[in-house]
């Protein structure tokens, strides 16, 4: 993380159109810009499209940073919540409840529950963290480089040094069983309500 004053430099330089510094920016940004529109959009490929949306707009300085008005980090992610958000109305979708969803395949699947009392758990990651320590060590890891970091498959067989097919099998099937967790978990507390 940088300072202020080195946020202000950063930014500066970016207007001069300075490629260096733009790619700082990402670097240090682009996860948890990514992390956000995925969140909301609930779709890898739709995710990424809106952070380079989200980049583009910073590099051509269609909005401006003003760091008397907060944090540099904060203004990305206002902007990636407004992208994302137009996205969602030009695909006529709307961000569905459940904020954390894990990628399968190329889709973006949810592990949906109506139970109240879990909402709020799913909303502060408590429950799915809870359903992960469950998984075997090898899906476990896997998920947690994908949903908690957003590391995309590519990224983690890189991480990892594991086959890019491995990886999705691995994902895909810690997914479906992350599932079942969910869905008992769901009607275990709805019959106790």
């Amino acid at each position: 993380m940088h300072s202020p004053s080195a946020d202000i430099e950063l930014m500066s330089q970016i207007a001069a159109r300075d490629q260096q510094a733009f790619h700082v920016l990402y670097d240090d940004h682009g996860k948890a810009v990514y992390s956000l529109a995925y969140r909301i959009l609930q779709n890898s490929t739709l995710a990424e499209e809106v952070t380079q949306d989200t980049f583009l707009k910073v590099w051509r300085q269609t909005t401006n940073w003003d760091p008397e008005k907060g944090k540099l980090r904060n203004w990305l992610l206002t902007i990636t919540q407004f992208t994302a958000i137009d996205r969602l109305r030009r695909e006529r979708r709307q961000p569905m409840l459940d904020p954390d969803p894990i990628e399968d395949t190329e889709e973006t699947t949810l592990i949906a529950g109506s139970a109240l009392q879990w909402d709020i758990h799913w909303q502060e990651g408590t429950a799915l963290r809870m359903l992960v320590g469950q998984l075997p060590a090898e899906q476990a890891r896997l998920i947690d480089l994908a949903f908690f970091h957003g590391m995309s498959h590519s990224e983690i067989a890189s991480e990892t040094q594991i086959p890019l097919g491995t990886v999705k099998t691995r994902l895909r099937t810690g997914i479906q069983r992350l599932r079942e967790l969910w869905g008992e978990t769901v009607n275990r507390t709805s019959n106790q309500a």
